[in-house]
Parts: C-alpha cells; sequence; structure tokens
C-alpha cells in the first residue's frame, strides 16, 4: 500500500510541475515570441520561489522513501546481496544530484552574486542527471525478475534519455520552443507514467490477468508482482504499451489544449497581427473635397 501511496504522491508532483512548465512557457512565447528563451525555473507571482520549495519537498520525500524501502530485508532468494537495498541506494543518490540542482537554482535566483548560474548551465547539468537516471533505471530493468516491473523501468529510462536530449538541446539553443515545450510534456507524461506503474505492479483490480502479487513479498521489492506463464508476461507487456500510447495521447491533447487557450488570448494579435486599410475616405478629411473634385473632372472628360 505504501508503494502505491508513493506513486500516486509522485505522479501528481510530476503532473503538476509539467502543467507549470508548460503553462509558463507557452504564456511567455506567445506574450513575446522575438524575447523568449527558455528558463529552468518560472517564478511564480507570490510567493516567488514557491515551485522551487516544492520541487525540494517531493525529492526529500521521494529520498526518504527509496531510504526506506532500501531498509527492508529481500524476501526472495537472490544470492547474498540483497539487490533492491542497492538499487533503492542508488536512485535515492540519484534523487540527491536532482535536490542539489534545485537548491543551486534556489541560491542563484535569490543571490546571483554568490552563485551565477545562467540557463544554459542549468539545462547541461539536467541533461547530465537525466542521463544518469536512464542509466540506473536501464540497469534496474535488466535485474528484474518481474516482467511488468521490467516494463515500467524500461520506460522511465526512455523517457529519462528523451529529457536529457531536450535539456541538451535547450541548452545549445536556448529560443527552441518546441524543445522547451517538448520537455515539459515529457514531465506530464512521465507523471501519468508514475501512476500506472503503481496501479498495475500494486492495485489489485489492475493488475493484468495472469499476474499476481506475492504475499510473502514486501510491496515495493523487486520481484513482488509476477506473471506465471509466458503468455501472461507478453499480454502484461502489450497492455503497458497500450496504456503508455493512451497516456501520450492525452499529453499531446493537453499540449495542443494549451497553447490553443493561450493562442486565442493575446498570441493571435501577436503573430498575425495587420492593420486594415481605409476603405472610404473619411467626411472630415481636408483632403476628402479635392478627392471629389479629381471625380468629378474625370467624370466629365
Amino acid at each position: 500500500m505504501g508503494s502505491l501511496v508513493y506513486q500516486v504522491i509522485s505522479s501528481a508532483a510530476l503532473l503538476t510541475l509539467g502543467m507549470y512548465h508548460l503553462i509558463s512557457t507557452t504564456r511567455n512565447y506567445l506574450k513575446s515570441p522575438h524575447a523568449y528563451a527558455a528558463k529552468p525555473f518560472h517564478p511564480f507571482p507570490y510567493p516567488r520561489r514557491l515551485p522551487l520549495y516544492l520541487i525540494i519537498l517531493s525529492l526529500l520525500l521521494a529520498m526518504a522513501h527509496h531510504l526506506l524501502v532500501s531498509a527492508d530485508a529481500d524476501p526472495l532468494v537472490r544470492g547474498a546481496t540483497a539487490v533492491h537495498r542497492i538499487t533503492s541506494l542508488q536512485s535515492a543518490a540519484t534523487l540527491f544530484l536532482f535536490l542539489l540542482l534545485a537548491f543551486a537554482l534556489l541560491i542563484a535566483d535569490a543571490s546571483p552574486a554568490l552563485l551565477p548560474l545562467s540557463p544554459d548551465l542549468s539545462f547541461a547539468l539536467a541533461s547530465v542527471l537525466f542521463l544518469l537516471h536512464a542509466a540506473l533505471a536501464s540497469a534496474r530493468a535488466a535485474l528484474q525478475t518481474s516482467a511488468i516491473e521490467a516494463k515500467c523501468l524500461s520506460v522511465s529510462a526512455n523517457l529519462s534519455h528523451l529529457s536529457a536530449l531536450l535539456c541538451l538541446l535547450l541548452a545549445a539553443l536556448p529560443r527552441l520552443f518546441p524543445a522547451d515545450a517538448a520537455l515539459s510534456a515529457t514531465f506530464c507524461l512521465r507523471g501519468l507514467w508514475a501512476l500506472q506503474s503503481g496501479l498495475s505492479l500494486y492495485a489489485d483490480a489492475f493488475i493484468p490477468e495472469g499476474c499476481h502479487r506475492l504475499l510473502d513479498v514486501t510491496s515495493g521489492v523487486e520481484g513482488s508482482t509476477q506473471c506465471d506463464l509466458d503468455e501472461s508476461k507478453l499480454r502484461a507487456v502489450a497492455i503497458l504499451d497500450l496504456a503508455f500510447l493512451i497516456h501520450a495521447i492525452i499529453v499531446v491533447l493537453i499540449v495542443l489544449l494549451t497553447y490553443a487557450l493561450f493562442a486565442r488570448s493575446f498570441g493571435g494579435r501577436r503573430l498575425g497581427s495587420y492593420e486594415a486599410l481605409p476603405t472610404a475616405a473619411s467626411p472630415t478629411d481636408p483632403n476628402h473635397s479635392l478627392i471629389q473634385m479629381k471625380a468629378l473632372t474625370g467624370t466629365q472628360a
């Protein structure tokens, strides 16, 4: 139950972060396309650094969860080493690096003279951290005895690879709005996938047919959800692939709807403005009588 609650909280945090970044990025771009530049941190109206505070709090809670999971005894026969302890500590260490980056952004915003952290350097550091997270997730997927959990970790690793690429693009091309919007979309998609992973692994009503949770295994430990037959494994993986496509469609619709709403508000007159030419001279125009005289002369001739 604890692992499911953690996945739900992670999903809410990632979705909130992705939506806030998407709204802020789209608004800034449509408001002033020529002055637009990607930012790793969008200030809140009040208090200004509220997004960073929430990110730091979420990372601290995630680290605490992984440290608690690493303290449980491994009930599975996996040799002399408790594999899940090592992988949980690796996850906590990766989150600690993201926490350091969040603190660096906080200090840079509060005191630029103390830590002049430029946006391009911030995106470059984030790219490295996402690559590290992708490598660890891929390694954890290779160690899994559960086909469902391995699939969930594999998708998470692919999303981290995509996030790393987008951060690298923004570090080199900070005015590339599609990359910034896509980065926001990856956070939203990661949030939906965290919820899907929690439901597929720890909620009995959502575990694919032919798979089940092991009652004598602590929830959240690798291999706690197993599929008995190869056919059940293949069906479970296919269901997860379909769920991922549905989540991707939802995220694309969210991005398009957000862009359309802001474009309708003020983007249209910024990007496609024009001034209508006058169709008739005004009676108060001093040249109005002159125009009429010329027209009359031309008619008489």
